[in-house]
């Protein structure tokens, strides 16, 4: 198959810019993969009203979502607006 079929491109800055790409989408994958699993981990000790390892996993999922949003990952607006109801949740859950 040629490289055109494979939708790669033919110059050289074409190619290159397939690469990085490629790259890029590998990165953002594994970073989002990461940060939803975080955040369901936050979800499920919610759940299970277990207030300690609630905390401790929103301690580890807010740096997280807030780098990722400085980055450009998420939306800065989505980052801020998961933070606030799994900080709301995990705060119900430490009430009783």
């Amino acid at each position: 198959m040629k490289d055109k079929e494979k939708g790669m491109g033919v110059h050289a800055s074409a190619i290159k810019k397939d690469r990085q790409a490629l790259r890029r989408r590998q990165h953002n994958r594994t970073m989002m993969a990461a940060i939803k699993t975080a955040v369901k981990k936050v979800r499920a000790a919610v759940k299970t009203k277990d207030a300690s390892s609630a905390k401790q996993a929103l301690t580890e999922v807010v740096p997280t979502l807030a780098k990722a949003a400085s980055k450009k990952l998420i939306h800065r607006n989505r980052a801020s607006r998961l933070i606030s109801r799994l900080t709301r949740h995990t705060n119900r859950v430490a009430a009783g």
